[in-house]
């Protein structure tokens, strides 16, 4: 086999090679090809797969194999030339075939997109403003009402109409242009007034309604509404009041806190929260210096990205919201109708932020290089021993994929370069 590689004029980190394997290889895979497939074969005068390759040859021609042939051995080669030649592909293969044909060489093109250089700036210095988020007596006793709200019982009411914070159970039908329309009718649905989940004026029209009350309600579905037959529509609804509940709290103190909590005293309960809340913020202020200080440096730094590790960014964030979306048993195809895009205007949604991505990890791969940051033995094993114990897995287990132990690996040194970068910060 013989390989050229030539850059593709004009087109940064774009390379063409040329492959030229020997006709005997081709030959070779013609004949696999033929073994292969030879029970398909049906000839007249022979058994079904029994007919002798010349006889195949012959009846169908022997282009019929060449498809499968190549296939058989482009891979193999392409992957092989980038590995003798030292070349880190980011994109997928544009193929051309030169010359296909028994008995001569293959000869065949593939243009590929190329791991860029990065230009780093100043990395090492960089001005940063301190992140602080402290805990007030406010965030703690906000945290406790959000708490007694989760612990509230609800109370029917039955001496007065309906009140914002209410919750209400309703039947409602929908109507456009005197015609009801589908999925606007339920019966006996609960509904909290002024939670927002029903279209802007809808919740706020119930309020003052009596039990066993029946009301008209008029609203217009806002025009970014994901039923597209619905945008701009305007709606009447029939409703019919059953119940009325409202939430009666509990009292926040030492007693509330015995009921909701492991401590004996609302004092004590207030303290464990106020630390839970610093513990955040501090989580908080770290990923928020973090991502300050990997956005400047990659302000500071230059490369060209190629295309196809855009669209590669963009495929994976594709595969993150398909993977979420099924949690919720929905296909992303038929998200992307409720929301009226098509898949391409989906994708070209998170072309900048696919980008944005690609820069940070070529950023941060040039630093990790030119400052010879590297995981350690012990570093990794630390790694491997948490990621048991979380996955229930036996250590042996994670250490026998090569292939997780890289990625741990890498984890680790993006982190520590991450750190790297803060540390040697000027944090004002």
């Amino acid at each position: 086999m013989k390989v050229k590689v030539e850059k593709v004029e004009n087109k940064a980190n774009e390379i063409k090679l040329e492959f030229t394997v020997e006709a005997q290889k081709f030959d070779e895979a013609i004949q696999d090809v033929y073994k292969k497939n030879a029970k398909y074969f049906n000839i007249p005068g022979f058994r079904k797969g029994k007919a002798p390759f010349k006889m195949v040859e012959k009846t169908y021609g022997i282009q019929i194999f060449y498809e499968d042939a190549f296939n058989e051995i482009a891979g193999e080669v392409y992957a092989k030339g980038l590995e003798d030649n030292k070349i880190e592909a980011v994109s997928k293969p544009k193929i051309d075939i030169i010359q296909i044909e028994a008995g001569k060489d293959l000869i065949f093109t593939a243009v590929v997109q190329t791991k860029p250089e990065v230009t780093l700036g100043k990395y090492k210095g960089i001005e940063l403003k301190k992140v602080e988020y402290n805990v007030s007596d406010e965030d703690v006793n906000h945290e406790l009402e959000h708490i007694a709200e989760h612990n509230a019982r609800l109370v029917s009411v039955e001496d007065r109409a309906v009140e914002n914070g209410d919750i209400t159970i309703i039947d409602f039908e929908g109507f456009i242009d005197g015609k009801a329309f589908e999925g606007g009718k339920a019966e006996n649905h609960e509904l909290e007034i002024g939670s927002g989940k029903f279209i802007p004026g809808f919740e706020e029209q119930i309020i003052g309604m009596k039990i066993d009350e029946d009301r008209d309600i008029k609203v217009t579905f806002p025009k970014d509404y994901p039923a597209k037959e619905l945008e701009g529509k305007e709606a009447i609804f029939k409703i019919k009041l059953h119940e009325i509940k409202k939430k009666e709290l509990p009292e926040i103190n030492d007693e509330f806190a015995k009921d909701a909590s492991e401590f004996d005293t609302l004092d004590e309960w207030k303290k464990s929260i106020r630390e839970k809340l610093e513990k955040a913020n501090t989580s908080k202020a770290k990923f928020e210096t973090e991502d300050n200080a990997i956005e400047e440096v990659c302000k500071a730094s230059k490369v060209d990205i190629p295309s196809g590790m855009i669209e590669t960014q963009i495929d994976n964030m594709e595969q993150d919201i398909s993977s979420r979306l099924s949690y919720q048993g929905m296909k992303l195809d038929q998200y992307l109708q409720m929301i009226g895009k098509t898949k391409q205007e989906f994708r070209d949604e998170y072309k900048e932020e696919a980008k944005k991505q690609v820069k940070r990890n070529l950023v941060l791969e040039a630093i990790m290089k030119d400052a010879e940051i590297e995981a350690t033995k012990e570093e990794v094993e630390t790694k491997i021993k948490e990621m048991a114990d979380i996955y229930g897995k036996k250590e042996e287990e994670i250490k026998e994929n090569a292939q997780l132990i890289k990625y741990v690996e890498e984890s680790i040194k993006t982190e520590k370069t991450i750190q790297y970068i803060v540390d040697n910060a000027k944090i004002k």
